[in-house]
């Protein structure tokens, strides 16, 4: 069993902000491969389902950003999971708009919800960066994540969500490489 989380902050007025697009991802793989009805659990939303052959716990902290990791934490140590059990998909600000890197590990580098995720957990938790670019100045920052896709990344943010649908087995199936090969090939189509 693995726990796979989506970050994001809870409302509608959030929900196409840059911010939010691990909701974003954890609301398409759950579509595309028919998970189970949305539970309040761990103060977040969880779904459960199968990915492939693995059984997927799909969680979306309902704590905002900064306090993502009390949900995942709670979640991991109910299931008994280790962090190494545990993938959290979030935006990254140093990677191109809609690219998607795997790694294992690290700091959080300025992501409050990262940092939190590794106060409650530990580093040693899959992530997936996917990318929304950075606007040029650290001033702009906050307004920039807090900020809407703009009308014109709606296809290509389209598009990248429903490619991490489809290739997300590789991910349940421990491929990291092959999920990050297989993800990039849809992308140029």
């Amino acid at each position: 069993m693995q726990l796979w989380v989506g970050l994001g902050n809870p409302g509608p007025q959030y929900a196409m902000h840059r911010h939010n697009v691990g909701f974003m991802a954890a609301d398409v793989i759950g579509e595309m491969h028919g998970f189970g009805a949305v539970q309040k659990k761990f103060s977040g939303w969880l779904q459960e389902g199968r990915v492939g052959p693995e059984k997927i716990l799909l969680l979306k902290p309902a704590t905002f950003m900064n306090k993502s990791g009390q949900s995942i934490g709670e979640a991991m140590r109910y299931y008994k999971l280790e962090p190494q059990d545990v993938t959290v998909f979030y935006d990254e600000l140093d990677l191109e708009p809609f690219k998607v890197k795997v790694k294992r590990g690290g700091g959080a580098a300025g992501h409050n919800g990262i940092r939190s995720t590794i106060q409650h957990i530990g580093e040693d938790f899959r992530r997936v960066r996917i990318g929304i670019g950075h606007p040029g100045h650290k001033d702009r920052v906050t307004g920039y994540v807090l900020g809407n896709f703009a009308k014109a990344e709606q296809d290509d943010l389209i598009h990248m969500l429903g490619a991490i649908g489809a290739t997300c087995e590789w991910l349940a199936r421990d491929d990291d490489a092959r999920f990050t090969t297989d993800l990039a090939l849809r992308m140029q189509d």
